[in-house]
């Protein structure tokens, strides 16, 4: 453990001593590690610890280890940072996301430091029936709710790892001729929508974290975290849970129970405007989220499971349509 961190961990928590027990997970790319912490004497026994190395350039497990690639890294780790500092306390139980402790920097490496999750959100989901998926919907609803209208000040100005902006890469390997001549009307459709909020931008099961009775949830994985349509979130989503046989039986079901909350949560907000037109506008550019997400995977990794009949389905009505 490197000793300015530790002394500076034991002052945070006001520990006695402290240690790293379990690895829970490595960064993406070699970027570092996630881990749990014992703490001796401290008012928690427990803390998570993010610990970020950015003293050079990884190996990418997909082969696009470039110069883009490390920098949109090094951006993430700041956004994230940034994130927990000033902007996480907004987050309310209904979009509950891990307390954050402190953070701590030296030279290349930092660390962020939060709450455990696993006394109230232990489990882990590779599959959801219908309720669970409904359970994250209820949580991007909140945090849609909670942050629309709000400048992206100190995150990303557009949210989602994979926005066209940060993809020139992946965007030049396309083979796809249409899709790729119409990707920046597409990016434009969203990145200029009347209706903004801040989206989790990665929002995939693996960043969910379920209570014991898999009715609330906690995210986590605010590296992407950032201004646009809250319709990027959930497209992304949905894909990373359902089949493409799912998709499209329970798509109009899905939105309509979002947007039941998100409309709930609206009536608890400040603002004014009118609800029925943000939903009107987001109806219409989910299809277009759903496209944006194929245009960065038929360039990132074309044989991609997410890749299915639904999606191309949607990708063909919105070309046709520009």
């Amino acid at each position: 453990m490197n000793p300015a961190f530790k002394q500076y961990l034991l002052k945070l928590t006001q520990a006695s001593a402290c240690k790293e027990i379990e690895v829970i997970q490595s960064l993406w790319s070699g970027y570092g590690k996630i881990s749990r912490y014992q703490l001796v004497g401290a008012s928690t026994d427990t803390v998570v610890v993010k610990c970020i190395s950015l003293n050079q350039l990884s190996a990418h497990p997909r082969g696009w280890n470039t110069s883009n690639s490390h920098q949109r890294k090094v951006k993430s780790y700041q956004v994230e940072t940034h994130w927990y500092e000033q902007w996480s306390q907004g987050c309310s139980s209904a979009c509950r996301i891990p307390k954050f402790v402190g953070s701590f920097a030296q030279g290349q490496d930092q660390w962020i430091i939060m709450e455990d999750l696993n006394a109230n959100f232990p489990l882990r989901k590779q599959q959801l029936d219908l309720s669970e998926v409904k359970v994250c919907l209820h949580w991007l609803a909140h945090f849609h709710a909670t942050f629309l209208n709000e400048k992206p000040t100190g995150l990303w100005e557009i949210g989602t790892y994979w926005h066209l902006d940060t993809r020139p890469d992946e965007l030049e390997e396309m083979e796809h001729q249409v899709l790729k001549s119409k990707a920046h009307l597409i990016d434009n459709l969203l990145n200029q929508c009347k209706y903004q909020t801040i989206v989790h931008g990665d929002a995939k099961l693996a960043n969910f974290c379920f209570a014991k009775d898999g009715k609330a949830v906690a995210a986590v994985d605010f590296q992407y975290v950032g201004g646009g349509c809250g319709m990027k979130d959930l497209a992304y989503f949905l894909g990373s849970c359902l089949s493409s046989a799912a998709l499209a039986s329970l798509e109009t079901e899905l939105l309509d129970y979002y947007f039941s909350v998100l409309a709930q949560a609206f009536e608890a907000t400040s603002l004014k405007f009118d609800f029925q037109a943000l939903e009107q506008e987001w109806r219409q550019l989910y299809p277009v989220a759903c496209t944006d997400f194929v245009r960065f995977l038929l360039g990132w990794m074309p044989a991609h499971q997410k890749i299915n009949n639904y999606n191309l389905k949607l990708m063909k009505a919105v070309l046709a349509d520009l």
